[in-house]
């Protein structure tokens, strides 16, 4: 079946967070410090999101999010929420880049230590507020699954609780699909999974840190391609998930390195999601070869304009490269986004809010142009 436009991912689309504003920024700091309450900061919340709606609406954008503004970070958030997930330090060291040059940190990890389970629904109420105040399509973000084990691997997993691996993996798809549950009742039609470790396997380093813990890289390719299957196994028919690939936004630094060819048959045909948010905004992403594999009832939407840099593409070069993109993959089947999001985390990214509004509007521009749909 070909793809269909009139429905997720859009021709413009865009990753999902949003710079933060610093009236909501004060009011989590308020919370954080006793000054005021869960219900004063949730209108805080409302407010901030009405508004980033707004500008979403008003910049032409057919594909809404609440910018995670009621999140602290991406993925924390979300898998904290699980009984028996802990936070922790892995021994693993990080290198994230800028243009200054190398962030070295810790990697801060998840320890499982007790039985999974999803003790009640974690961002749904997020998006049945989103979807009231919006007219368009409403998507809701969620960490991969994946994230709770690549950093630790078995090691991170309590033995007693989970002597076998695939019971661990099983009790995680079960949380998952009981999120994706609710989220269908509460009319989410559109859902993207933030996954960076598809990405992080195409990194050598990263590869070699993995065996470091006694994990074996090429299995983890097949390992988490059916872990992602088996958290969407029951979503509904009429839901569309895209699945975003990432290689690190530390307030726009970046993590790893290396193309997409090592992961890209399993990636593109075995994991059952309909669209690819793919990193193509810098070379260390790699050629656009590997689209090649991608089947003809799935879109790739190219992440060609960067928010890790203020310096605004052109649509000369953006239209460019959607065109050599186009020689592996119809052009069809593609779309055009921001290569992330603008806020990973509350700081966000080193740019300003006109400028990430200029990249939303050049997204929204050039895809007009290219597709005139």
């Amino acid at each position: 079946m070909p793809t269909n436009h009139s429905s997720p991912p859009f021709r413009a689309d865009h990753v999902g967070s949003l710079l933060r504003p610093e009236k909501l920024l004060r009011a989590k700091q308020a919370f954080r410090d006793g000054k005021v309450t869960q219900e004063q900061l949730r209108v805080e919340e409302d407010v901030a999101v009405r508004d980033v709606v707004r500008l979403q609406e008003d910049l032409g954008l057919k594909s809404i999010t609440d910018g995670e503004f009621r999140r602290q970070l991406w993925h924390t958030d979300f898998l904290m929420q699980f009984s028996n997930v802990e936070t922790g330090q892995t021994g693993m060291t990080a290198k994230f880049h800028n243009e200054s040059g190398a962030i070295e940190r810790e990697m801060t990890s998840f320890r499982v230590s007790g039985r999974l389970e999803r003790m009640h629904p974690i961002f749904v109420d997020h998006f049945a507020f989103l979807a009231k105040v919006t007219s368009q399509t409403a998507k809701i973000t969620i960490p991969s699954p994946t994230v709770l084990h690549f950093r630790g691997g078995r090691d991170a997993v309590d033995r007693t609780a989970y002597p076998d691996m695939e019971d661990f993996f099983t009790d995680l798809a079960a949380a998952y699909s009981q999120e994706i549950h609710d989220l269908d009742q509460t009319g989410c039609s559109y859902l993207q999974i933030d996954e960076v470790n598809f990405a992080y396997l195409c990194d050598p380093a990263l590869r070699a840190q993995a065996q470091s813990i006694g994990e074996n890289p090429d299995e983890l390719i097949g390992t988490y391609a059916r872990l992602i299957n088996d958290a969407i196994s029951n979503r509904p028919a009429g839901m569309r998930i895209a699945l975003h690939l990432c290689r690190g936004n530390f307030e726009g630094a970046w993590l790893a390195d290396g193309g997409y060819e090592q992961v890209a048959e399993t990636l593109f045909n075995d994991v059952q999601v309909d669209g690819y948010f793919l990193e193509y905004d810098t070379p260390r992403a790699g050629d656009f070869k590997p689209l090649r594999f991608v089947p003809p009832n799935k879109t790739v939407v190219l992440g060609l304009v960067s928010t890790k840099s203020p310096v605004l593409e052109s649509k000369d070069e953006l239209k460019r490269r959607i065109d050599e993109a186009a020689k592996y993959i119809p052009l069809e089947q593609l779309a055009l986004s921001p290569q992330c999001g603008f806020a990973s985390g509350e700081r966000g990214n080193k740019i300003t809010l006109d400028e990430e509004l200029e990249k939303l509007r050049l997204v929204v521009e050039t895809a007009e142009e290219v597709w005139g749909d």
